[in-house]
């Protein structure tokens, strides 16, 4: 079975190639040596930096890990090229809330690109999967935690 490909921006994977290079270039050889220093104060059995060290080493080369399988399968958008009238992976959404008036941007990126407060949301959270085919004028409900948010989508921007 093919894996699944996973979508991010040409940012979202930048991003991701620049984590990467740090970890494997300043983190990793950090904790190498971190590691020798604590086996250097002698029984491994009762030193904790030995152990905090060795837990921090298994969280840097399991992260090492899922990026180089997130970049392997990684789809990316440029969200310059996309021409469409209806809201896809990458585009930029105005939306007004109903209830209120008030107006929000979204962007829908890839699930590691997604920050709430910087307008970035992931193409699985719940506001992103109700924009996806709508065009401007529409309306979408929300299936929130605290119950259905109701928006129209006022402009959609492919930036």
């Amino acid at each position: 079975m093919a894996q699944e490909k996973i979508p991010m921006t040409v940012l979202g994977k930048k991003r991701l190639e620049e984590e990467l290079k740090n970890l494997m270039s300043v983190e990793r050889p950090t904790i190498i040596k971190a590691i020798e220093v604590a086996r250097g104060h002698g029984d491994l059995s009762e030193n904790a930096d030995y152990s905090a060290a060795k837990e921090r080493q298994g969280f840097i080369e399991g992260r090492i890990q899922d990026i180089n399988g997130k970049l392997a399968r990684a789809q990316v958008v440029d969200p310059t090229t996309i021409k469409s009238e209806k809201v896809v992976f990458g585009a930029t959404v105005v939306v007004e809330d109903q209830g209120n008036g008030k107006q929000t941007t979204y962007q829908i990126v890839g699930v590691d690109e997604a920050d709430i407060k910087s307008g970035k949301v992931g193409i699985t959270s719940p506001i992103a999967r109700a924009l996806i085919g709508k065009s401007e004028g529409d309306e979408v409900v929300v299936l929130a935690p605290k119950g259905e948010i109701r928006y129209d989508v006022i402009k959609i921007i492919y930036q």
